[in-house]
């Protein structure tokens, strides 16, 4: 039992030791590749060593043991290999078990793409950083500019009494009072606009703030399929 601890603590320090230097490429003066090796072996080494020590008598039980921990050794050193491709199937799963969440991926030649997935009323929603404030927004190709809400423009610390609503909108209600301002600084994912051109609704007359094309021209290129929104900075 003690072994088997041992050997556990080993394969679990090596790999937290892989994951941390992975970007160096390099732990204790080894290449990762190589010190993965040496983690790999030094519990199967243990096993054989402990087996030796015990005599004939054990052989069967420590060959046994031995291929419990080659089979745990190889679950470990895929997990890490493929650490990459696991994450992003857990970040798709979550993004359609909650519609809106936005999955990051890089793409080929190293340009940042965010990934939406239709939700349950059949348009992409996502939730964008404006300031330290999230606001639920709705992607609208049809709208020119950013729509806010009043009560999101509120929540965001815009002073009330600095809006001038003198700007006539189309909504889907008809015709409505907005209020122009720019935004200096919101994020989706990875990607960052500063100085975006949005307008304000009067109080109620909007149930989602859009993201309208202000933003979304900015983007390098904008992919929509059946359920799938790919948007590329």
């Amino acid at each position: 039992m003690m072994r088997f601890v041992i050997g556990i603590a080993i394969l679990a320090i090596g790999l937290v030791i892989l994951v941390m230097n992975h970007d160096s490429g390099q732990s204790f003066g080894l290449d990762n590749e190589a010190f993965g090796r040496l983690v790999v072996a030094l519990p199967i080494l243990l096993m054989i060593s402990a087996g030796i020590l015990v005599g004939r008598r054990n052989l069967g039980q420590s060959l046994r043991q031995m291929a419990i921990w080659v089979l745990i050794a190889l679950v470990l050193v895929t997990g890490y290999l493929y650490r990459g491709d696991f994450r992003s199937v857990g970040e798709r799963v979550l993004a359609g078990l909650i519609p809106g969440r936005a999955i990051t991926v890089t793409t080929a030649d190293g340009s940042a793409e965010v990934i939406l997935h239709k939700a349950l009323g059949g348009h992409f929603e996502t939730r964008v950083e404006i300031g330290t404030v999230a606001v639920p927004m709705l992607i609208d190709t049809g709208a020119s500019s950013i729509a806010l809400r009043y009560e999101d423009a509120m929540r965001m610390g815009i002073d009330p009494g600095e809006l001038s609503f003198t700007r006539t909108v189309l909504t889907a209600n008809g015709r409505a009072s907005a209020a122009a301002l720019r935004i200096p600084e919101m994020r989706l994912g990875p990607i960052v606009r500063t100085n975006v051109d949005a307008v304000v609704l009067e109080e109620g007359l909007l149930d989602q703030s859009l993201l309208g094309m202000s933003f979304l021209s900015t983007l390098s290129s904008m992919q929509m399929q059946t359920d799938e929104l790919r948007l590329r900075d």
